[in-house]
């Protein structure tokens, strides 16, 4: 999907549709919608004052593409779409092994110069965006789109720093398990959060999590006894070999 073309959508859009429809999920958002929160796995959900996405909020995530991908997988396993917008690179089977539904999820992998505006038309259209910058857009377009998405009750989040964030989720350190004496495979990350934010989010919260094979969770998937994935192999007796000799085995 061409930058251009998410224009000319959003425009026809302007035209056909209602004030106060907007999001994928066909709401049409009253007061009361305005302040649902969408969910979020409950390993993260208590670095949020709201115990999830505030609808109209922005949440900024710095430094994980896999604390990012977790504040996705609930709400569109549950029915919500999401939009990701300059992440070309972003793994869309690492996505759906954190449990995002990636049938649901729109991807506009280079909106080059027309991000403002594809940003915009997505936040119209769907109940989640995420947005990589990476210095691209001057702070007032910043600052638009996030009165944009609390105008119309969509969740802004912005990967990298952000001017007024609501709430901002920052990855501390990670740490691997599974690897023992060189032997073995990377099995459980290890994920150190913090949030602060602005108003209720104010204090610094931290939380760790931690990734497997279950995906994310509050407590870490037992390793075998020797600490390292996957286990040694025991090993078995080799058969005794017997020499025989004129016929005869001695």
């Amino acid at each position: 999907m061409s930058g251009s073309a998410v224009t000319r959508a959003a425009s026809l859009k302007s035209v056909a549709m209602p004030d106060g429809v907007g999001v994928a999920s066909g709401l049409t958002l009253t007061s009361v919608d305005r302040e649902r929160v969408l969910p979020v796995c409950q390993a993260l959900a208590g670095l949020f004052p709201w115990g999830g996405l505030r609808r109209g909020s922005t949440v900024a995530v710095r430094g994980s593409v896999t604390v990012l991908l977790a504040l996705l997988a609930e709400a569109t396993a549950g029915g919500s779409w999401a939009g990701v917008i300059g992440m070309p690179r972003l793994g869309v089977v690492a996505a759906a092994e954190l449990g995002v539904a990636v049938s649901r999820l729109a991807l506009v992998p280079r909106p080059g110069p027309d991000l403002p505006a594809v940003a915009g038309a997505l936040l119209d259209g769907v109940d989640i965006v995420v947005i990589a910058a990476a210095g691209r857009l001057q702070e007032s377009h910043a600052r638009r789109l996030s009165a944009r998405a609390r105008h119309r009750g969509a969740v802004l989040i912005p990967f990298g720093p952000w001017p007024g964030a609501d709430l901002e989720l920052t990855h501390v350190e990670s740490k691997w398990s599974g690897l023992q004496d060189g032997y073995g495979h990377l099995h459980t990350r290890e994920l150190t959060v913090s949030a602060r934010g602005r108003g209720s989010a104010a204090r610094p919260t931290t939380t760790t999590v931690f990734v497997g094979p279950e995906g994310i969770s509050e407590t870490p998937t037992p390793l075998p006894s020797e600490g390292i994935w996957p286990p040694r192999a025991e090993e078995t007796p080799r058969p005794v070999e017997l020499a025989a000799v004129d016929g005869v085995i001695r």
